[in-house]
């Protein structure tokens, strides 16, 4: 009979009551300021504003009835499900066709051009909305989707492209070798080969970009200039006049504009961890 393996060490009590505090205190910080913001959505404005704290007081749906009927949430809400929507699209797939490539081919300017996309993450949007501007109005794009559109994925394509390069590196070249030998041209082993493997780390990216565009407020402000074309995360400062702040409807704005990004966490998550961690294992 072999040595006996030493079991796992017992915390003892002490230990484990810290523990469990510490955990308990740190998720109450994290949902606190949810809960905060769903439990007001459901409060009149007066119960909000006031002095005594309670959970519930004179609970009502009226405020959400308001933003969706009296104001102009639904407009704001497709432009941002366009927006998200097409930069999702768009830099999935210029993000995935630029890692395959810096990740199986090597050309030109291959080191430089990843070392750029890292430097652009360097620079702060504040930085950057002067001369995005510069060239949007040039273009005719200032108060139109495509602005946003474009500016969006100058955030999200080079740091997605870096991440799914990766990603590729992960993958064995064996099995695009073994697509060439079927007579696979190099997109057709990225379409049909390499990219449904890399299925956790396109999730990743389709997040991400979709998160960019969906809460940015930045760009919004200073390309969009007409109510009618306003996005949500920058309809919602319609709500924080200076005066006279509605919190009431800007909380349950609030809760509206997190539904779509937590049903995209919903069918993503799953892909998370598996897509973000992959990528590490290879320079």
């Amino acid at each position: 009979m072999g040595p006996k393996r030493p079991g796992r060490n017992r915390r003892s009590p002490v230990k484990s009551l810290l523990l469990h505090g510490t955990l308990i205190l740190a998720s109450l910080i994290a949902i606190g300021p949810i809960a905060w913001v769903l439990l007001s959505s459901l409060k009149p404005g007066y119960a909000i504003q006031s002095s005594e704290l309670t959970l519930f007081r004179d609970t009502t749906l009226a405020n959400y009835s308001y933003v969706l009927t009296s104001t102009n949430f639904p407009r704001w809400f497709l432009n941002s499900v366009i927006v998200a929507a097409f930069t999702m699209a768009i830099g999935i797939f210029f993000s995935a066709t630029t890692g395959y490539a810096v990740s199986r081919f090597n050309f030109p300017g291959r080191r430089p051009l990843m070392m750029v996309f890292l430097v652009t993450q360097m620079f702060p949007v504040a930085i950057l909305i002067v001369p995005i501007y510069t060239i949007m109005a040039r273009l005719g794009l200032i108060n139109t989707m495509p602005a946003l559109i474009i500016a969006y994925l100058t955030i999200a394509v080079p740091f997605c492209a870096w991440m799914l390069k990766g990603y590729f590196d992960s993958i064995p070249t064996s099995l695009d070798e073994a697509a060439a030998l079927d007579g696979c041209g190099p997109f057709a082993t990225f379409w049909k080969v390499v990219l449904p493997l890399a299925r956790p780390a396109v999730a990743v990216t389709a997040f991400y970009t979709f998160l960019t565009a969906w809460g940015e407020v930045a760009y919004a402000s200073a390309f969009i200039q007409t109510d009618n074309r306003f996005t949500l995360a920058y309809g919602l400062q319609q709500f924080v006049p200076q005066f006279n702040p509605q919190w009431e409807y800007l909380t349950a704005a609030a809760v509206l504009v997190t539904l779509p990004a937590g049903v995209v966490f919903f069918f993503a998550q799953r892909h998370l961890v598996s897509g973000l961690t992959a990528g590490g294992t290879k320079g």
